[in-house]
């Protein structure tokens, strides 16, 4: 974009906003903030509210970095706000964000372009309290969430569906369980960097995602290469079929009995997680990119009409 060091850009960091995950987003924020003070650039670190409009035709920043996660900040919505505003921005746009962030959607991409997943489908909420939509073991989690919030796992075992907590939402995916390895993978503009094993002592939830200690990541994952390869390219491919920018992480299952044929893609992360433990900085850094250059690169490779 042009600056050189001795006139850095304004670079205006959103972070908080009002979704599920702001916790996470606010520790996003703080983290690429100074990452990108190093690297050079005037920042400005925003909490997003309603104002947010306000707020950055006040501080007329060159480019946006987007450190929101979940609804209103990985959907579409801000994406569509700077749209509007034709400020730059970082990420995916509001199409891919969009997408993406609907599960199901995203599913009927990948299924089109012939990437492999679970079986899934959209319920109400009354209907799977009262009786399996699906033969357990199965999922049900909220389908435009991020971030292994409200996920129940019905085991074989179970005598009837789930009783679910009262703050989700009426319609709800019920998708198939899928056992085996926690994989993962970002890609970066065009390129998929590497692949993590997530070892944890249960399923990957929203505690082992963020705290420290709470999973062990294996960079490289210590799996066949013809796994390892795989998880390489269907990342690349789910990146350009949702339409992608900037960097995206996609996730899989690997059930190691079934080789090639046991690997499931489960989703894909406009807005991964940028903090020291997350996953997507860490196989940066075990490819050589260090924390302060993939937020550079990021500002770098900001736009409108994403």
């Amino acid at each position: 974009m042009g600056s050189s060091s001795r006139t850095p850009q304004k670079v205006a960091v959103v972070m908080g906003g009002p979704s599920a995950e702001r916790e996470v987003s606010l520790s996003t924020g703080k983290e690429c903030a100074a990452a990108l003070r190093e690297a050079g650039f005037e920042v400005v670190e925003v909490v997003a509210d309603r104002a947010l409009a306000q707020g950055l035709a006040k501080i007329k920043p060159d480019v946006v970095f987007n450190a929101l996660h979940g609804r209103w900040g990985e959907d579409g919505c801000v994406q569509g706000l700077l749209e509007w505003m034709q400020i730059p921005y970082t990420h995916s746009g509001v199409m891919s964000s969009a997408i993406a962030m609907d599960k199901e959607k995203s599913k009927e991409a990948y299924r089109a372009a012939g990437l492999p997943v679970a079986a899934s489908l959209l319920a109400h909420r009354d209907e799977i309290e009262t009786r399996h939509m699906m033969e357990p073991p199965y999922v049900v989690k909220p389908y435009n969430e991020g971030s292994s919030v409200g996920v129940y796992i019905v085991q074989e075992a179970a005598n009837g569906p789930p009783t679910l907590a009262p703050d989700l939402p009426d319609e709800l995916m019920v998708e198939g369980y899928v056992d085996g390895r926690e994989l993962t993978c970002t890609v970066m503009g065009d390129r998929a960097l590497t692949v993590t094993d997530i070892v944890t002592d249960s399923w990957y939830d929203y505690h082992a995602k963020y705290a420290e200690g709470g999973s062990r990541h294996e960079v490289p994952a210590n799996v066949p290469s013809e796994i390892f390869d795989a998880c390489m390219e269907m990342s690349l491919k789910a990146h350009q079929v949702l339409g992608c920018r900037g960097i995206s992480r996609t996730d899989f299952r690997w059930d190691e009995s079934k080789g090639l044929a046991g690997l499931i893609l489960l989703e894909t992360n406009t807005q991964p997680g940028m903090t020291p433990t997350s996953l997507s900085p860490e196989q940066a850094q075990a490819v050589g990119i260090s924390f302060p250059e993939l937020c550079k690169w990021l500002v770098e490779d900001a736009s409108c009409n994403r």
